[in-house]
């Protein structure tokens, strides 16, 4: 039996409507040759023309100053009332022309009280229209600045603030910008639907003639054949602002982000500086959000700290809060002798470079180191240079690579007088080899600058190399803070020991201050505070810091071992009673059964399993 070929039902169904929609404009075309040009009144004609051309732009205008702080207004404030409005200025695009015209006429008509107020001069005039048309036209904007704003990163917006703008200033010079091409296009078409505005016109002010009307009042008059001439104004109109708006809207090509390079960055060039002097750095912070709370505190001298937890553990919340862009009654903010308890985003000194590195597209490079309200450019250029970015000034941030754009945000942060440096996964979009490189320029530009240093991240070898002090975070909470050898040698719990890298946990009991027992009648020696004879203790061991012997170790017993991967094989030991993940190179000659050991006593972290607290 043959196959049956398919039917293209989606291709068939699209080109009947578009055959549907063009047959009008051919069958137009096609009268050309009989139409009454010399017959035709080209004054009343030009006359209704410029009538709708000028309530059309003085519509739009009215629109554009009203519609695009509304849409703004609805999409940056949602919720119960932004709703109802917004479904209330998008009813007149549901309502069929005349009805408009009708409700206008309640509102504006002789016998209501403005009407009577303004001896009916709002209606049967030229005033009348542009009413009219800005009832009818102006969803088309709002809705289409409504839609423009949602897609501005609200992380572009918070940047500003941290860079000193206030609000209005944010607005002009970051949302209006980057929102400019959605809104050109709903204007435009606003234009459009006011220029081609007939039934509520009619109803409201059917003097002067606008040209919808006049075309009405010549097809009573004289008939299809007239009509051609009459078509010609409107047919123009639609078609330039058409083709106008669809190349506004038509997304531009967009170019290709360079790849990154193996020499991202030349060695880092900072002089090494005399350390900064102390200063005391507190804060407290809490937040109830959506079922998720966060309390977090710290006080210390650390210029330098890194907040390390998982996806979700409150972390970003916690820069964002420290940053101002969501200060609450309660807080409390300390930098040497500053106090920023209440003071908002735009009046701490921060320099706030959040994980996608929050730079505004529609500026290059040079452009973004001088936004900060008080930046110092020369300074910024200074970072700009020694961040290895000499020649990018010009570039926007689509032409710069990930890393360059990292850079970038820096060199913008650093080119104002801040107290606090606020990085947030900084290296996150980042491959291996340019994180180790970046996380060397930054380590070197830490010790530059005067300003304390607050690092979001949930890789433990950021905060290891970039951290004096570490903040552990779970679900809003602090497990643990102090000091970064202090914390990794002795982690609060299991929980702070896998969050700074351990894979595993096993039992023991000190048996000296700097000795433990781990079952089998083995011992190892530790580093760190001193430990309480006798107390029950819970303990592990980075994986890639166990080497396995053929001799000179403890002994120990190889259980698994797992085929090798880029270079790295893991196998299973057994030390004592544990069971331990070790990472080493590949070795062709490693098999099950007994090894021998060593484990450094710096790489062993250990935690009272008596202090430790149930989760729930």
């Amino acid at each position: 039996m043959a196959r049956r070929g398919r039917w293209p039902v989606l291709p068939v169904l699209g080109a009947l409507l578009a055959v549907y929609l063009a047959a009008p404009f051919v069958a137009g075309i096609a009268h050309l040759g009989l139409a009454d040009w010399r017959g035709a009144d080209w004054q009343g004609l030009g006359q209704a023309t410029l009538v709708s051309v000028f309530s059309a732009t003085a519509a739009t205008v009215l629109i554009a100053l009203g519609g695009i702080p509304l849409g703004y207004l609805l999409a940056k404030r949602p919720g119960p009332a932004m709703g109802l409005l917004g479904f209330l200025v998008q009813l007149p695009l549901a309502l069929p022309p005349l009805s408009s015209g009708i409700l206008l006429l309640f509102l504006l008509g002789y016998a209501s009280p403005i009407g009577q107020l303004t001896h009916g001069a709002l209606t049967d005039s030229l005033i009348g229209i542009v009413l009219a048309e800005t009832f009818v036209a102006a969803p088309f904007l709002i809705i289409a600045a409504r839609s423009a704003f949602a897609e501005v990163d609200p992380v572009l917006e918070d940047v500003a603030r941290t860079l000193g703008h206030r609000p209005g200033s944010v607005f002009l010079r970051v949302s209006l910008p980057l929102a400019g091409r959605g809104i050109l296009a709903g204007l435009l078409l606003a234009w459009l639907r006011a220029f081609g505005e007939f039934g509520a016109t009619v109803m409201v002010a059917y003097h002067p003639y606008s040209l919808p009307v006049y075309t009405y009042v010549a097809f009573g008059g004289e008939g299809l054949p007239a009509m051609v001439p009459v078509l010609l104004p409107t047919l123009g109109a639609a078609l330039l602002v058409m083709l106008a708006a669809t190349a506004i809207v038509s997304p531009n090509r967009r170019r290709e982000r360079p790849a990154e390079t193996g020499s991202a960055l030349p060695p880092p060039a900072f002089a090494l500086t005399e350390p900064a002097a102390v200063q005391e750095f507190t804060f407290a912070l809490a937040r109830q959000l959506d079922g998720f709370s966060l309390d977090v505190a710290y006080s210390g001298t650390a210029r330098r700290i890194a907040i390390l937890g998982p996806s979700g553990s409150g972390k970003s919340l916690t820069l964002r809060a420290l940053a101002g862009l969501d200060a609450r009654g309660g807080d409390r903010l300390v930098i040497g002798d500053r106090i920023w308890d209440s003071a908002s985003a735009e009046d701490r000194r921060v320099a706030y470079v959040p994980q996608s590195y929050g730079l505004f597209p529609h500026l290059t490079a040079e452009r973004q180191l001088g936004f900060a309200r008080d930046a110092d450019l020369a300074q910024a250029r200074h970072w700009f240079g020694t961040l290895g970015l000499a020649g990018l000034e010009q570039r926007r941030p689509a032409a710069l690579s990930l890393g360059q754009q990292q850079r970038v945000a820096i060199a913008r942060a650093l080119g104002r007088p801040a107290d606090l440096l606020l990085l947030d996964e900084p290296f996150a979009a980042l491959d291996t080899p340019l994180r180790a490189e970046l996380r060397a320029a930054l380590r070197a530009l830490q010790r530059e600058i005067a300003a304390t240093s607050v690092l979001v991240t949930h890789d433990p070898a950021d905060a290891f190399a970039l951290a004096d002090d570490i903040i552990i975070l779970d679900g809003g909470r602090v497990l643990q803070a102090g000091p970064v050898n202090t914390v990794f040698l002795r982690p609060r719990s299991a929980l702070v020991a896998r969050l700074l890298g351990a894979e595993g946990a096993a039992f023991g009991q000190v048996v000296a201050p700097d000795l433990i027992a781990i079952g089998g009648e083995m011992t190892l020696a530790v580093s760190g505070p001193a430990l309480r004879p006798g107390a029950p203790i819970g303990w592990t061991v980075s994986a890639d810091r166990i080497r396995i012997l053929t001799d000179g170790g403890l002994p120990a017993a190889i259980i698994a071992i797992e085929p090798p991967v880029a270079g790295r094989q893991r196998v299973i030991i057994r030390l004592g009673d544990a069971e331990l993940p070790v990472i080493q190179a590949p070795d062709e000659d490693l098999r099950l059964g007994p090894v021998q050991v060593i484990v450094p006593p710096g790489a062993i972290q250990i935690w009272d399993r008596d202090a430790e607290t149930p989760r729930g």
